[in-house]
């Protein structure tokens, strides 16, 4: 059996599809990810825009790219990722020992919460990839909870991604990318980083006892991504946000990565 070093894991706040061909400082601190870390053997994505009942993970061979976005420049559509699947890796998944069961689907490949940011960190598109789905029909706890029966995928060659955003409200959103953000989407931003660093979960995992999280967002999905990834976090292990910034207004693109950065080994 291969042994593998364990691998951090991330969390990285989206945003626009505009993202996928832009080179801003989203994007470039994207850019610094792949080499800052040994070549996974395996990246799993979890993924905001993969919503169901009961948890999936994709087991396609050679999963298909999803364009679920409406309205954008055409360069968009054009844009291809795609990287193979891995059904064996799949099958791991569906094997661990959780009190939730985990099933294969064929109905669903990669969609931007994937594509989006893997473009950037491996732009070459040589590492298998499989999505994870949210239930989105269970409470934060649930996901927080759930997520730490996956800590032994890190020992085991995966690349851990929850990608979503802490942030995320069309009811506020500016049409300009680049526009100033709300001075409440800052403090709500501040509130979330000292609760992260303080090791705060029981706070984040009950966000509705934080100031101003019901301006911040009004559906969760963007934001239990994060769940997932604080969860994977060890006892005295440490964390590092890779990101911090705003786009349109509202939404936050603040990443931060769980482990130790260790030096690319390729």
């Amino acid at each position: 059996m291969i042994k593998y070093d364990k691998l951090p894991a991330f969390f990285i706040g989206h945003g626009s599809p505009m993202n996928i061909t832009q080179d801003n400082e989203f994007t470039r601190d994207l850019k610094k990810i792949g080499n800052s870390i040994p070549k996974p053997e395996v990246i799993l994505v979890i993924s905001a825009h993969f919503l169901t009942r009961g948890t999936f993970v994709t087991c396609k061979s050679h999963p298909d790219q999803i364009y679920d976005f409406y309205g954008f420049p055409k360069e968009l559509y054009e844009f291809k990722y795609r990287p193979s699947g891995h059904p064996e890796k799949g099958k791991m998944i569906t094997d661990l020992k959780s009190s939730i069961k985990i099933r294969c689907t064929n109905e669903w490949g990669l969609d931007h919460a994937a594509y989006m940011i893997l473009g950037h960190i491996y732009p070459d598109a040589d590492i298998p990839t499989i999505e994870m789905s949210l239930d989105y029909y269970q409470k934060p706890e649930y996901h927080y909870f759930f997520a730490k029966s996956l800590k032994p995928l890190r020992e085991k060659g995966f690349l851990i991604i929850g990608s979503g955003n802490m942030i995320h409200t069309f009811q506020y959103i500016e049409y300009n990318q680049y526009a100033k953000p709300y001075p409440w989407a800052v403090e709500f931003d501040n509130i979330l980083k000292e609760n992260i660093l303080n090791l705060n979960h029981e706070n984040l995992i009950h966000y509705e006892r934080l100031s101003l999280s019901s301006k911040a967002f009004q559906t969760n999905e963007h934001y239990l991504p994060m769940l997932y990834i604080l969860a994977l976090q060890d006892e005295n292990e440490p964390i590092e946000f890779i990101h911090e910034g705003f786009q349109h207004g509202s939404i936050s693109h603040r990443s931060f990565r769980i482990g130790k950065k260790l030096m690319s080994s390729f």
